[in-house]
């Protein structure tokens, strides 16, 4: 229950039929990376697939929040599992909807092209899109999940599935089936984020002031999300990474003392004058799961970007005449509900290169979050097994994405969008093969699923 929310009493809703629409072999609900790759995946296994969205567009946080850094972790020793995750960026790069990424070997997606590289996707691999419909309840037989209940402008409607995918990133189809969850107390959560991106900056004056006052992950020391602990080997690496305009502009009464948290990291910088990926507000004590938290936050966190455009303006380099191009379409979400999965990755497991006999992909070594910032340049990585994304309790279902499985840091890991992709992929295709071989999902045959991650160009050893 919210802690805001005071309960005036209850009504009773009328029972009532509710029209099924819709029917299909596997249904994946969410199409952030994970929901995306497991549609994808599971389309390309050769089942029928229906990939169920609440906003206007695919992509989730690529697309509906703005955050175009997929893989700002990669460098010339990183070990990957390829497949989807890269896809993304390799298409995005082909359809002019991405940019060389400022701190890494890899493409910043642009948050807006991604939408059509997304539709791209998802026609051509022959799924069935249901765009503004919002899941509010699964449908079960017994402990098995057969369908969801959707409401959208159309009003409540029934779609049916064989297997489901939940990708909804914070396990609500799980949880209100009844499967075991567990929420991140509030006060533990990571921080959530407003992205916004800028037009109007001059690329020539912006680069110089970088190149005159280059940021490494040192600087990172700064505060609230900022106050990271590394190995060492990254310290001295560069980073876009922005913090003294805000101090400035604190020092000198241009913004109020209490937004001390806001600072963090610049994306690409186009030719075009948009400064894009503007990761700089940081808001504590938001659950997402929680609605009167996230209203809070989309307020707040917008009146703390302007303050950070007005500091930008006044002590940036090429920011003087700097205006907001748009903000994400809602919250970035890091850390809310997870299930209790039949295996549950720890920190022992991405930090000690974890090994499983169930493996489907990999994952590099790159821990980010709860003050934690590992830098995959070694050629470290860890597999995620099969077992992560498998419920315990409830029937038919699949959980992917950041509500997988896990401890602490060990989501701290997970969470990241490209691993996401990797744990969607995987669970598309094990609902595609219990499918193919009329077996429940507690009983794929994993070396089958590997031999089509294999087909699927993905690495999971």
């Amino acid at each position: 229950m919210s802690r805001h929310r005071q309960i005036l009493g209850t009504i009773t809703e009328p029972a009532r039929d509710i029209d099924v629409i819709h029917t299909t072999d596997v249904l994946v609900v969410g199409s952030g990376p994970a929901g995306l790759a497991a549609a994808l995946a599971a389309a390309r296994s050769g089942v029928e697939v229906t990939l169920v969205e609440r906003f206007g567009c695919f992509g989730g946080n690529i697309t509906t929040v703005g955050v175009e850094g997929m893989a700002w972790y990669r460098h010339e020793q990183t070990v990957e599992a390829d497949g989807i995750g890269r896809e993304f960026e390799i298409r995005a790069a082909a359809m002019g909807a991405a940019v060389p990424e400022s701190q890494s070997l890899s493409y910043e997606l642009d948050a807006e092209g991604f939408k059509v590289v997304a539709d791209a996707l998802v026609v051509e691999a022959g799924i069935h899109p249901m765009l503004h419909r919002s899941f509010v309840a699964p449908i079960m037989e017994g402990n098995a999940v057969v369908g969801i209940i959707t409401e959208s402008k159309a009003g409540r409607e029934a779609l049916l599935a064989k297997r489901v995918v939940d990708a909804t990133g914070d396990a609500d189809i799980a949880c209100r089936a009844g499967a075991p969850t567990h929420l991140t107390p509030r006060e533990e959560m990571m921080a959530a984020s407003v992205m916004f991106h800028l037009a109007g900056v001059d690329k020539a004056a912006f680069m110089a002031g970088v190149a005159a006052d280059p940021q490494t992950y040192r600087d990172w020391a700064g505060s609230g999300e900022w106050n990271i602990e590394t190995t060492g080997k990254e310290d001295a690496m560069f980073s876009p990474f922005l913090l003294k305009p805000f101090r400035q502009a604190i020092d000198d009464g241009l913004i109020p003392a209490d937004l001390s948290t806001i600072g963090g990291t610049w994306g690409a910088m186009h030719d075009s004058g948009e400064l894009t990926y503007m990761n700089l507000v940081q808001l504590g004590d938001i659950d997402g799961t929680d609605p009167d938290d996230l209203t809070r936050g989309e307020i707040e966190g917008r009146r703390q970007a302007m303050h950070a455009i007005e500091a930008l303006r006044r002590y940036t380099p090429g920011c003087s005449g700097a205006r907001l191009r748009n903000f994400g379409m809602t919250l970035g979400i890091r850390d809310t509900r997870k299930i209790d999965a039949v295996y549950d990755m720890t920190e022992a497991d991405v930090r000690g290169e974890a090994r499983f006999e169930d493996s489907i992909g990999i994952y590099p070594e790159f821990i980010d979050g709860y003050g934690v910032l590992i830098l995959p340049t070694t050629g470290r990585y860890f597999q995620v097994p099969y077992r992560n994304v498998l419920p315990r309790g409830i029937a038919n279902l699949l959980v992917a994405g950041r509500s997988s499985g896990g401890d602490r840091i060990s989501h701290a890991a997970t969470r990241n969008m490209s691993c996401c992709a990797v744990l969607g992929q995987g669970a598309g295709i094990a609902a595609a093969q219990s499918l193919h071989d009329d077996c429940d999902l507690d009983d794929v045959d994993v070396s089958a699923v590997q031999r089509e991650l294999e087909r699927q160009g993905v690495r999971y050893r």
